[in-house]
């Protein structure tokens, strides 16, 4: 199968070819004719095949099959959204290359930049738009990009975006969408929960599954080292000096783990750049470049930026940290062994790290093989691996019952009795003494006991005696004489 049958116009054929590119990849294949037939896709395929250029090209071509219909000023006709600047920068890089021959105007929006050229750029009205949901949103609340014009509407790394708390704001999003579109979910990996979610969003999609569930790409090698802690950093210096790799992907799980490991790499004379969150987005774009053209031989990423770097032949993926979730290990070295090369991606774990290793080999239903380093035995051993292959529990979250009439109030006080219970409540305090029942009804008419009208009390400074003792003790005064 070539490009040529899949129903691509010659000038975006022409762009393909320009690419190098002239047998689709297995999702591609699918996912193309599916878009352009106007169906809602939700398609799931392992990272570095492709899948990018199997929505962009059939998005280009079916907005240019209504080209005479060229948006207004601050609209857009089709809607990409991605969870990273990075991975919108990529796909808007896409778009850009396979739109070169035709007239499509396409702008990307993301922060970390001044947002007056981004509402410059969208006064004229673009095709496409590329956008990370968080600036999106303000630009919307400015009034610089109207969606009720959407034609297509694209999630890009679905599962991530839904996964990460992104749901709020796409649901803010779609609010502004017409409610007649057509809508594609693209990712890497699709667990069950996320699935049904995402169902929600689309209408009759259909599914398209290249590889199982969470699979790694077959061409990737995996091996991990089991070594200390401590000794990660000057194993990983160890390694790339002995086996020459000239080209190396770092993960590290925090920010700071990555700053501070690239000052141990520059001391050991490698070049090296970070990129994560806290970066500048010219600084992150700058570190990308200077790694993609070789000036830097090392880049260390935290999980920002795993689904956003697109490099062609790169060979090695290496991780210094195992990510606290299992699906982003699959994005990590996913980075290597893209449109068909091979690529090895390495793992240093420790031993407090085997819950993670567990979860990782779990998901992936293969044990990873283990290689020991002379010189880097670790004193606290990683315990062996067990290959668990039952499904994980989804945890569900447990409704309220509905509470009606007197079972309502006799549920209230359950509840309160629960809250209290173990508690010194006031009522649970000793209470004083009562006092005989004549004398306490005595005293509620305002009387002594004895049954005379009670004095009022007056005040009188502290440590003065009390009435009666103070009658007894005064002495009468002699009466004066006349």
């Amino acid at each position: 199968m070539t490009f040529d049958t899949l129903g691509l116009s010659p000038k975006i054929l022409q762009a393909v070819t320009e690419q190098g590119y002239t047998t689709p990849t297995p999702i591609q294949a699918q996912a193309i004719p599916a878009v352009l037939k106007g169906n809602d896709v939700m398609a799931a395929a392992q990272t570095g095949t492709g899948k990018t250029a199997g929505f962009t090209l059939p998005m280009v071509e079916r907005l240019l099959a209504s080209a005479n219909t060229r948006p207004k000023g601050n609209y857009a006709r089709a809607l990409v959204l991605a969870p990273t600047r990075e991975l919108a920068a990529q796909v808007a890089e896409s778009v850009s290359q396979y739109s070169r021959n035709v007239p499509i105007k396409s702008c990307v929006v993301f922060g970390g930049v001044k947002i007056n050229p981004q509402m410059q750029a969208l006064r004229g009205g673009v095709d496409i738009l590329i956008a990370t949901p968080g600036r999106l949103l303000d630009l919307c609340n400015q009034n610089a990009v109207r969606l009720d014009k959407i034609e297509l509407f694209v999630l890009d790394e679905a599962d991530r975006m839904l996964d990460m708390g992104f749901i709020h704001d796409i649901r803010k999003v779609i609010d502004r969408l017409p409610k007649v579109r057509q809508n594609l979910l693209f990712s890497a990996t699709f667990s069950q929960p996320i699935r049904e979610l995402a169902k929600t969003i689309v209408n009759n999609p259909i599914e398209i599954t290249v590889n199982p569930p969470n699979s790694t790409a077959t061409r990737i090698k995996q091996w991990l080292h089991p070594v200390d802690k401590k000794a990660k950093p000057e194993l990983l210096i160890h390694l790339i000096k002995k086996h020459q790799w000239k080209q190396v992907l770092v993960f590290s799980r925090t920010k700071h783990g990555a700053n501070k490991l690239v000052k141990q790499l520059i001391g050991a004379n490698l070049s090296a750049s970070a990129i994560h969150g806290n970066k500048s987005q010219g600084a992150r774009t700058r570190a990308l470049a200077e790694f993609k053209s070789g000036e830097v031989r090392i880049l260390v990423a935290t999980d920002i930026a795993a689904r956003g770097i697109d490099i062609d032949q790169l060979e090695q993926v290496i991780n210094v940290d195992l990510p606290q979730v299992a699906e982003d290990y699959v994005h990590r070295i996913g980075r290597t062994g893209r449109a068909g090369a091979e690529g090895c991606a390495v793992s240093l774990v420790a031993a407090d790290e085997y819950d993670m290793l567990q979860s990782i080999e779990r998901l992936i239903k293969n044990t990873i093989t283990r290689e020991f380093v002379d010189g880097f035995e670790p004193d606290h051993s990683l315990p062996e691996s067990r290959l668990d292959t039952r499904q994980p529990k989804i945890k569900r979250t447990k409704k309220p019952r509905p509470l009606t009439g007197s079972g309502q109030n006799k549920g209230q006080h359950q509840e309160k009795d629960k809250s209290f219970a173990g508690k010194k409540t006031p009522t649970n305090k000793k209470r004083p003494q009562q006092k005989a029942s004549g004398q306490g009804k005595a005293q509620e008419q305002g009387q002594n006991p004895n049954g005379k009208p009670r004095a009022q009390n007056r005040s009188k400074p502290s440590g003065a005696p009390s009435g009666n003792t103070a009658n007894k003790n005064r002495t009468r005064r002699p009466a004066r004489q006349q």
